[in-house]
């Protein structure tokens, strides 16, 4: 059984979008706090109609949440 639910979060056009790797959970923000509050949200509110053993997690798993990011340019 996992310990911890798999995010994702990345920065959109307008918005950062986290996405849960094994888990059909994906939400969006304007900011990284906003975005981090909604994931925590969205994945509570899945895990009240489902049991998270149905999806090989413990109980009231962690979230490990992974921020991909545009590495920076190095002027020369």
């Amino acid at each position: 059984m996992q310990r911890s639910v798999k995010i994702t979060i990345r920065a959109g056009e307008t918005h950062y979008v986290a996405e849960c790797a094994d888990i059909p959970v994906v939400t969006q923000g304007t900011t990284v706090d906003e975005t981090i509050a909604n994931i925590r949200e969205a994945v509570s509110l899945f895990f009240e109609d489902e049991s998270p053993a149905d999806f090989g997690y413990m109980d009231d798993p962690s979230l490990l949440i992974v921020m991909e990011i545009e590495p920076t340019a190095h002027a020369g």
